[in-house]
């Protein structure tokens, strides 16, 4: 069994990954510290957006990040608000990048 780090302790080091590559972010929601899920939602600043989801691959048992929804913002949000209405501890993190980066493909960031 490997320990897992605190959702507080994850966002905190996913916002300073992301502060390196000068890409905005901001908690939007802020879950539990502790066991809070978390679900990054990428806007591109063209009036659509993706929302990221961890997940467990069953295959592998690895923790891999895969799209909840896409589409647009407006869409994606109120997605963001029906999990929000099923996890009152979730962490919503918004990143703003018109490149479409999120770093979540990192090592380090599973």
């Amino acid at each position: 069994m490997t320990a897992r780090l605190t959702a507080r302790f994850w966002v905190d080091a996913y916002l300073m990954r992301l502060r390196l590559y000068d890409i905005p972010a901001f908690v939007v929601k802020h879950g539990d510290d502790t066991a809070g899920a978390v679900l990054v939602k990428l806007n591109t600043l063209d009036g659509a957006a993706v929302v990221y989801q961890r997940s467990f691959d069953l295959l592998s048992g690895e923790r891999v990040w895969m799209e909840l929804t896409a589409g647009e913002e407006r869409d994606v949000d109120a997605a963001i608000l029906k999990q929000r209405g099923f996890d009152p501890d979730l962490w919503v993190i918004e990143v703003e990048d018109r490149a479409g980066r999120h770093l979540l493909d990192e090592p380090g960031l599973e």
